[in-house]
């Protein structure tokens, strides 16, 4: 898209969207001005934007590959974001999947990647009743929940903790939440200074490695554990048995933690 683009009537382009924003980063096309200059200057404070994107999509292939390695064949993906080539419905296609996110363009540009066994809803993180009610799924039966890159949009004052541990509780024993979540605890104070003013003026916060950790609470980490999201299993296979993909990359060719600065890990309900 252009800068040009209107974009669909009753969607205001005009305000850069996380969304949005985040696929522009992965190369995408379903980004208009305002999200390109909003990601530029993020991009601009922390160069290893793109970076961090790229891993946490990578992250969600391992994650999904895991989880349905270990029996789950429902996904509840909160926060989906634009669900291109590579998400949740492609990696587990015999399963059900219900995307959520609260920006409509979203589903006018995922129903054409949906199948019958995949629904979105538009709703938002910070009403997790409302997603409850509404998700196809059923929740007597182990539910993978995925709330990747999404957190750090939900300040401390809007109860993200709250909000995860509903979700939490009204899945089945045998459930999984997989979580990634921004942070600055390997940023230098000079990354810091150049980051302070996108921060500040952009909704969310980071949280450190014991801050994320909290959102685990009650359940058991899969080794191994909290991480940052290029080291969590890098060696496994990013699809769903049948098809095949090489390894990860070695150990020293992968991203640093502080390239990425985003934790991540797999829960598991009791």
């Amino acid at each position: 898209m252009t800068s040009e683009d209107q974009g669909p009537a009753g969607i205001d382009t005009s305000v850069a969207h996380p969304a949005r924003r985040y696929d522009y980063w992965l190369g995408g096309t379903v980004n208009f001005a305002a999200d390109r200059a909003s990601g530029d200057a993020i991009a601009a404070a922390f160069p290893r934007t793109r970076t961090a994107a790229v891993e946490n999509r990578k992250f969600l292939r391992r994650a999904v590959s895991w989880l349905h390695a270990a029996g789950i064949r429902q996904f509840l993906d909160v926060g989906t974001g634009i669900p291109g080539a590579g998400n949740v419905h492609e990696v587990a296609p015999d399963s059900a999947v219900v995307y959520v996110d609260n920006d409509p363009i979203v589903l006018r540009y995922a129903s054409p990647l949906m199948t019958r066994r995949t629904t979105y809803l538009e709703g938002d993180l910070r009403s997790p009743s409302s997603i409850l009610s509404r998700a196809p799924l059923d929740f007597d039966r182990p539910v993978g929940l995925l709330l990747l890159s999404v957190l750090h949009f939900v300040e401390d004052r809007d109860s993200p903790y709250a909000h995860v541990a509903e979700l939490v509780d009204a899945l089945a024993p045998g459930s999984y939440l997989a979580l990634t979540h921004g942070t600055v605890d390997h940023q230098t104070p000079a990354e810091l200074e150049a980051m302070a003013p996108i921060m500040a003026s952009t909704p969310g916060q980071f949280r450190s490695h014991a801050e994320v950790s909290r959102f685990f609470d009650g359940l058991s980490l899969v080794p191994p554990g909290l991480v940052s999201i290029s080291d969590w299993q890098p060696s496994e296979p990013s699809e769903p048995a049948g098809s095949s993909e090489p390894a990860g990359p070695p150990e020293a060719l992968r991203p640093t933690p502080a390239e990425v600065a985003m934790w991540g890990g797999i829960g598991a309900k009791p």
